[in-house]
């Protein structure tokens, strides 16, 4: 039996039995022969806690055996304990689910609880959310912490009963009193996002920091991102590397990310690009779009490892295969310089074209200027134009002094100078140099009130612009 499955089954039998004395085996196992159940259960715990006698789990399971088919619910739930675990009996997840229930119907919460996770997950019996709420439900009625707190997030969740915000936090409520740590999360991220709790970053906080003290994977991740961009608490570096460090060497692939992140502008932590590699690839290797893309970027400029466009190529593949829009354009942009890849510009324009058709800007811009010259794609002026439009209306600076000078020259578009002097002079709102001479040209041909047309629609557009990024 592997080492944590016995941490497991220990936990479960002392959990079971701390309100029960263990007398030595010898008075109780001539009643138990006899065939009382009671006694047979007892003899059996002795040799699951090797006091009276050595320690042999065969022995306890055929003891507890002999109590559970006359009906002992302690035993049945036992009797299942080991049969799940592979602890004196082969492990036989359908066997155990089958004592557990014959306890649960007796009205054993432990049996319930358990019952109801095996139905959650599939173990023993066929997955059934809904089976797996009843039982949950059962169990946490009569104060199971675990059943009470996985009750809650399946009202959270919507799994197996109708989404219900009030009855999770009722029931995360219940838990959170008896010291349930994932109660305490649940509670955090109620709070956080504002789903059936008040929208407090505060108390947030609080009770992540409550959860994330005791190991809370989640808990801490959420807790380091929220000490990060100051919400709910003071913005501190490093206590946010402290508390993503914690998760991350938990395996949280996000707490990973960011991490490799804050290792990369050395926030909260001393700048080092090959621990950033470290992290990325931890998170990369198990399946992080964005870790992957920035472990590919760090391939692709030598960053913190050897340059490689072969592995940089490796790994934007894997996140462009995700639908991450900049390992996309990124591929893109290696296919059309043959760099880690054949150089092959329709490639690169089919992973160009994934990335604008889903909104990147400066996928929406480089696509324009592949339709504006045929590469990759047939040319095309009008296609051009429309892309760059897209990329311009989401404040790519270049996008938009070159609308401009395409409304200049009326290539893929009407002429039209005031049109022009728009997007010239928005460019060079936005410090671009080509926009600001642009629109120093266009000035000079343009009366006042063209000018002053101009500026109107420059700042209009402006102000589109800034309305639509603040709600992505």
């Amino acid at each position: 039996m592997k080492l944590e499955q016995k941490i497991l089954f220990a936990s479960i039998i002392f959990g079971l039995i701390s309100t029960t004395t263990i007398f030595a085996t010898t008075p109780y196992l001539e009643a138990a022969k006899a065939g009382n159940a009671d006694a047979q259960f007892k003899v059996g715990l002795s040799y699951v806690n090797g006091k009276e006698v050595s320690k042999d789990l065969k022995e306890a399971t055929r003891w507890f055996q002999k109590a559970a088919e006359q009906g002992h619910t302690q035993s049945q739930f036992l009797l299942g304990s080991m049969y799940y675990n592979g602890a004196g009996v082969l492990e036989d997840k359908k066997t155990a689910a089958k004592w557990f229930r014959k306890a649960a119907e007796q009205g054993l919460m432990q049996a319930q609880a358990r019952l109801g996770n095996m139905y959650y997950n599939g173990l023993g019996v066929l997955e059934d959310k809904k089976t797996a709420a009843m039982w949950f439900q059962k169990a946490a009625k009569q104060g199971h912490e675990n059943a009470q707190s996985r009750l809650g997030a399946m009202y959270y969740k919507g799994e197996g009963v109708q989404k219900n915000y009030k009855l999770a936090a009722t029931w995360f409520q219940k838990a959170e009193k008896q010291g349930n740590v994932e109660a305490q999360f649940y509670l955090g991220l109620m709070h956080y996002s504002g789903k059936g709790r008040i929208k407090d970053k505060k108390i947030a906080a609080k009770h992540f920091q409550t959860a994330a003290n005791q190991g809370h994977i989640k808990a801490q991740f959420y807790l380091g991102n929220m000490y990060y961009n100051g919400k709910g608490v003071a913005q501190d570096y490093k206590e946010a590397a402290m508390w993503s460090k914690k998760a991350a060497e938990q395996g949280n692939i996000d707490a990973q990310f960011v991490l490799g992140v804050m290792y990369y502008n050395g926030e909260g932590v001393k700048k080092d690009l090959k621990e950033a590699v470290t992290w990325y690839r931890k998170a990369a290797e198990q399946g992080n779009a964005l870790a992957q893309h920035n472990l590919g970027l760090m391939y692709y400029n030598g960053k913190g490892v050897p340059k490689d466009y072969k592995k940089a190529s490796k790994w934007s593949l894997k996140a462009a295969k995700q639908g991450n829009t900049q390992a996309q354009l990124q591929l893109g942009v290696m296919y059309n310089k043959g760099k880690g890849v054949i150089k092959n510009t329709q490639e690169a324009a089919k992973w160009i074209q994934k990335a604008a058709k889903r909104g990147n800007p400066d996928a929406e811009y480089t696509l324009g200027l592949m339709y504006d010259i045929g590469k990759g794609v047939l040319q095309d002026q009008k296609e051009a134009a429309r892309w760059i439009r897209k990329a311009a209306e989401q404040g790519n600076v270049l996008a938009q002094s070159n609308l401009g000078l395409m409304y200049t020259k009326g290539k893929g578009v009407s002429k039209n100078l005031k049109e022009a002097y728009a997007w010239a002079l928005l460019s060079a709102m936005n410090g671009n140099q080509t926009g600001i001479i642009l629109k120093n040209k266009l000035k000079k041909a343009l009366p006042s009130e063209q000018q002053e047309f101009g500026l109107q629609r420059a700042k209009e557009l402006q102000k589109q612009i800034e309305e639509n990024n603040a709600k992505k």
